[in-house]
């Protein structure tokens, strides 16, 4: 079981909802939420670069009493620069010039892509016991994270219930009255990308529309600017998900696109 968060601030839970959310402060991504000793957790920080495009700044991961810090070419462990790849106490970090992968006994895999793109696939022991952006990993979509008792929360709101309050982070809340555009013009292309030969594999594996709305969305977003992070993250993001439920993406990338 999986969750990522890819591109323009989408995020897919454990249990297969996808939404928004742009927040630059930092989060806690997934963690293990048991009342007593909490034996992981992930928090991510985004930052704009330079074309305006959202990347994760930042990495920072617990194991039982191991700190890691991942930033882009650089792994801290409490406190240290290492080299990869780096083995203690069941966990093996790994690194090549795309990926950092984190690899721990207890039952979790943190695979990087050193931009925008993170994936975390956790052991089934901890269903039911996680919480974060990620959410509670309970096998059942929208409730306990957009739904919880009668209360309804749009994204915005669930995301920004996730900050990691620091004393003196400089970071503002993304507005929760703000809704995000429709999108609907740019169906017809999305489908048209993501129905292409190279992914006739994937449809059996993955659920299709939840990637065509996401695309859309950048398609929105990126305002007729298209350049490749705005086209292209989704359609990665579609493929390595691929990838990992065992599909078999041919090849889409070409000269001229991606």
């Amino acid at each position: 079981y999986v969750c990522s968060t890819w591109g323009n601030n989408h995020f897919k839970t454990f249990d297969g909802d996808i939404y928004q959310f742009p927040g630059i402060c930092e989060y806690n991504f997934v963690s293990d939420c048991r009342d007593s000793y909490k034996e992981f957790s992930v928090h991510i920080q985004r930052a704009l670069d330079s074309n305006n495009h959202p990347k994760i700044q930042y990495i920072l991961i617990t194991i039982k009493d191991l700190t890691m810090y991942l930033r882009r070419k650089l792994a801290v462990v409490d406190g240290q620069i290492v080299k990869t790849p780096y083995y203690s106490s069941g966990v093996l970090i790994e690194s090549n010039d795309i990926y950092i992968k984190v690899y721990a006994k207890l039952g979790l895999i943190l695979i990087w892509n050193q931009e925008d793109a993170l994936m975390v696939e956790l052991d089934s022991k901890f269903n039911n016991h996680t919480c974060g952006l990620c959410g509670d990993y309970n096998g059942v979509p929208t409730y306990n994270e957009f739904i919880n008792g009668v209360a309804s929360y749009n994204s915005i709101t669930y995301g920004n219930l996730q900050k990691i309050h620091k004393p003196n982070a400089k970071c503002e809340d993304p507005d929760e009255t703000q809704a995000l555009p429709s999108c609907n013009g740019h169906r017809d292309e999305c489908e048209w990308l993501l129905t292409s030969s190279a992914f006739a594999d994937c449809r059996l594996h993955l659920n299709l529309e939840m990637y065509i709305q996401a695309c859309m969305q950048d398609k929105c977003a990126c305002k007729g600017y298209e350049d490749s992070f705005c086209l292209c993250s989704t359609i990665s993001e579609y493929s390595r998900q691929c990838s990992h439920a065992g599909g078999r993406p041919g090849e889409w990338r070409t000269q001229d696109f991606c």
